[in-house]
């Protein structure tokens, strides 16, 4: 067990190895999964990623960083924040993509994207997710790059992105709150959302 969860990889792989397992005890057939069902199941994985990412900036890493020695910060601003920012950024835009994919395969992306009922809810969380995304990629990322040191500036420069880049963030974090109601709520055919004409 222990050469199985010593590495990433192989502990990814037993995951999917264990669902296999499952899903054939409980009779299901691989053969049979619908496309929408794939792509569902993808966003939701990646969705978790990413605002798993996010919460843990918000609710661990930036609360943390005031109570690290300064000489134990460069683990945090060198090793740890760029990984979990590279997965963070890309775990962004595999939600959004697979979502959209999702949103087009079901039929009612154009039905979303113009926030007509009764996909008025999907869509409201598509948009904000999208802001989230756009804020990810061209808000916190580059501003990011500049605060861990990846791309050399000022000190003046440095503390100003560092700012920018946990106050966007704080901004995702709010804007995640909403999200996920608006997409659990739509996929559990909320009446909340339903228009009276």
């Amino acid at each position: 067990m222990a050469f199985i969860l010593t590495s990433l990889g192989r502990t990814v792989l037993a995951g999917f190895v264990l669902l296999v397992l499952i899903v054939l005890a409980l009779g299901g057939n691989f053969a049979s999964l619908e496309l929408p069902f794939l792509f569902r199941w993808i966003h939701v994985t990646v969705g978790v990623m990413w605002i798993g990412l996010l919460w843990y900036f918000n609710f661990v890493q930036i609360p943390s960083m005031s109570k690290i020695p300064d000489e134990q910060k460069p683990a945090i601003s060198k090793v740890i924040a760029p990984t979990a920012l590279f997965w963070f950024r890309w775990a962004a835009l595999a939600t959004v993509v697979s979502g959209l994919i999702l949103a087009i395969l079901n039929g009612y992306a154009h039905q979303a994207f113009t926030l007509q009922a009764p996909f008025r809810a999907i869509g409201l969380g598509m948009w904000i997710a999208i802001v989230m995304a756009f804020n990810v990629w061209f808000i916190i990322w580059p501003n990011q790059k500049r605060a861990l040191g990846i791309v050399a500036v000022e000190p003046d420069v440095k503390a100003k992105s560092a700012r920018l880049a946990m106050l966007t963030s704080r901004i995702n974090t709010v804007l995640s709150i909403p999200m996920l109601f608006l997409m659990s709520a739509q996929s559990h055919n909320s009446t909340w959302f339903v228009v009276v004409n």
